[in-house]
This record gives C-alpha cells, sequence and structure tokens, in this order.
C-alpha cells in the first residue's frame, strides 16, 4: 500500500478525541505484522484507548522515535463538502478529517515500514503512536512512561505535527482547568436565602482577566507570536432559569506558557480567588484537565543538524501550538517537530493534504533509515 491508500483507510476510522479507539489500532498493528513488526499496544487507565509502539531494527541501540497522535477532533458533517470520514480527492488534494492533523504523518511513516524493514538498520527507529492528544496530551505519558522497558535510551524524537516538513525547535507549555462553585439554589425572590454560584464565579472571572492582561506586559520570547504567555477563559456555563438562584457554575480556563515558565503556575492567583470562596460558603472544585510543559530545544542539538540535512530545510525557532514533544524532551529525550501540511487546514472543515506532501515525508523517514544503516 502506497502513503495515499494508508491514509484513506486511516481516516475512515472514526478516532474521534476521547472515544474508544480499538478499530484504529487493531488495523495498524495488522498492518505491521504483515511486514514483520510486533507491536506493543499499552493501554491507558480509560480502558477503551490505547497507544501504540513498534520498533523496526536493534530494540537495543538508541535510535529514533516517530511521534503521533492517532485521534482527531470532531468534525461536523454539515460544514463539510463530503463525507469527513471518507477520503476525498481533488487534484493533488486529499481532504478528510485528519489528514494534516495527524494521520498523514502516520501514513507516510506506515508507508515507508517495507523499506526500513528491510534495511540493515544499526539503530532503530520506533513508532510511537498516541491517543487523545488533542485533550491536552493525556495517552502520551502512558506510552514515555513505558520506554525504558521498551527500548534502549532513544537519540531524539520526531514528532509529525504538520510544519510544512521544517523542524520546529521550541512550543508554548499548556496547562488547562476546570473550576466548579456549588452554591444553594433558591427562588430569586429571595436571593438572601440562596447562594448565588454565578455571581461567586464572576470574581474567577475577573481574576483569570485580571491576568490575563498582566501576562501581556511580559516577560517576553520573540520567538513566539504572540511573544507573551497568555490565559483565557474558554467555556463557562451556570444556570437553569432565569426566576431560580443557580446553584452550580462551571468556567474552563487554559494557559499557554513560553519556554522556562510552568503553565500551571500561572493558573495559581486564579485558584486563590476561588478557594476563597469557600469562606462565604460555596464549595469549591479545582480539577487539572490536562497540562503539558514548553519544548525548548537548542539549534545545536544533533538532531536538529540530522533533520535539517535530510529535509533540506531551514529549521523553525517556534510555533503557538503545543504538541507532545515537550513531554519527550521532559524525560530526557531530544524532540522536535516535523510533519506534512500546513497548521492552518487542521480543525478546520474540508481539512485537507497535499499528495506530494505526504511523498516528501515518507522520502525523509526512509532518508532517515538510510542513516539509521549506515
Amino acid at each position: 500500500m502506497n502513503a495515499t491508500e494508508i491514509l484513506e483507510k486511516l481516516v475512515s476510522f472514526d478516532s474521534v478525541v476521547g472515544r474508544p479507539n480499538g478499530a484504529i489500532v487493531s488495523w495498524i498493528c495488522d498492518y505491521l505484522a504483515a511486514h514483520g513488526i510486533e507491536a506493543q499496544v499499552i493501554a491507558g487507565p480509560e480502558g477503551d484507548r490505547s497507544n501504540l509502539f513498534a520498533t523496526i531494527g536493534p530494540a537495543d541501540a538508541g535510535g529514533y522515535i516517530l511521534s503521533g497522535h492517532m485521534d482527531v477532533v470532531p468534525a461536523d458533517v454539515s460544514e463539510w463538502t463530503s463525507s469527513p470520514f471518507s477520503l476525498r480527492r481533488e487534484g493533488d488534494k486529499l481532504f478528510g478529517r485528519g489528514t494534516t492533523d495527524m494521520k498523514g504523518y502516520l501514513a507516510a511513516a506506515l508507508a515507508a515500514v517495507p523499506e526500513l524493514a528491510g534495511a540493515k538498520l544499526r539503530r532503530p527507529i520506533h513508532l510511537a503512536f498516541s491517543y487523545d492528544e488533542e485533550a491536552g496530551c493525556r495517552g502520551v505519558p502512558h506510552l514515555i512512561a513505558r520506554l525504558p522497558a521498551l527500548c534502549a535510551p532513544p537519540q531524539g524524537a520526531i514528532i509529525g505535527e504538520p510544519s510544512n516538513m521544517r523542524a520546529v525547535l521550541a512550543h508554548k507549555g499548556k496547562a488547562a482547568v476546570r473550576v466548579t462553585i456549588r452554591g444553594r439554589a433558591g427562588h430569586s425572590s429571595r436571593p438572601d436565602l440562596g447562594l448565588n454560584a454565578i455571581h461567586a464565579m464572576a470574581g474567577v472571572l475577573n481574576s483569570a482577566i485580571g491576568e490575563a492582561t498582566r501576562l501581556t506586559q511580559g516577560p517576553f520570547d520573540t520567538a513566539f507570536e504572540p511573544a507573551y504567555s497568555s490565559l483565557q477563559a474558554g467555556v463557562i456555563s451556570g444556570g437553569k432559569a432565569i426566576n431560580i438562584v443557580p446553584d452550580l457554575c462551571t468556567l474552563e480556563l487554559e494557559a499557554r506558557a513560553i519556554s522556562g515558565i510552568d503553565p500551571s503556575a500561572l493558573l495559581w492567583p486564579i485558584r486563590e480567588t476561588a478557594e476563597g470562596l469557600r469562606a462565604a460558603g460555596f464549595a469549591v472544585e479545582w480539577d487539572e484537565m490536562s497540562a503539558y510543559p514548553a519544548l525548548a530545544l537548542s539549534a545545536q542539538s544533533p538532531l536538529v543538524h540530522l533533520v535539517a540535512d535530510l529535509t533540506g530545510k531551514t529549521p523553525l525557532s517556534a510555533v503557538s501550538y503545543g504538541t507532545e514533544a515537550g513531554l519527550y524532551q521532559a524525560a530526557g529525550i531530544d524532540a522536535l517537530i516535523c510533519g506534512p501540511g500546513d497548521i492552518s487546514r487542521a480543525h478546520k472543515p474540508d481539512e485537507f493534504i497535499l499528495e506530494s506532501e505526504l511523498v516528501a515525508c515518507q522520502r525523509f523517514i526512509e532518508a532517515l533509515g538510510a542513516h539509521c544503516a549506515v
């Protein structure tokens, strides 16, 4: 199967984030087995979702990880020209949910497997495919924790998020939380007998807005756009009817931090505001939804020079979106982003990748294999 045929199959799996992914995992395992490659299925604590890890070449030597996620964001069928889970060709464009983010990379890597398997690799190439990346990189930590038992310490990890096949050296870290305020319901004619959770949450929201404004004043890292850490309220919900004192309100927040700053720490002042509501009789819950660290790889890293040589493209200093790369680096593995497609196409109706981009990525991976055979 060529990369386009593999992509057609991968797109057909409705592997939306947060849902069971056994079907796509099983298909990839069977594909690898047909080429003599045994895959390890690493189940997550959810019980219905798994990571996948496979080694091509000697596992006891230091090699390279090709990291990608199998999940995709949801697709509203009414906004698409064609079915999002059926690959559609239009010239060089291949349309479908996840074509760019990031089943195109998985397809290119799998298409390269026959050549890699037939080569006499002295250093291995590992396939590390994760779940629920789109929910804040929830799946890959379980895979990374198993790496010491699966292979020798890798020399680097290449995360195939769409970057137009340019090596990307840095991205921001992220933390997301859900704040829940519980008050006491009552008739709106007697607000004195209730505890209005929405009113209470207003103070938490104002704290978040204040912190977001403060962050625009720095510190700065001009490699990013914007050049400062950011914070925003993304979702707020509460209340049942206009004449009922609302006893419940939830607020979802995220912080994105430049390198060197803990994204979770940016949320601490808001948590202090929320916790202060307990004194007024409110119950407060603070639930971390997801978190991952920033990526900051030195331009002098051998991995950077290798990827730049193999792609023939000048590395890019940073991007503002987040990836699993920061988690690999936090585990002591040099990591960077390099994958086919453009991030501007991701998470949109009629998402697409160019067939020529798939071919270029496959050639890059096969060139990496040739490097590992030297």
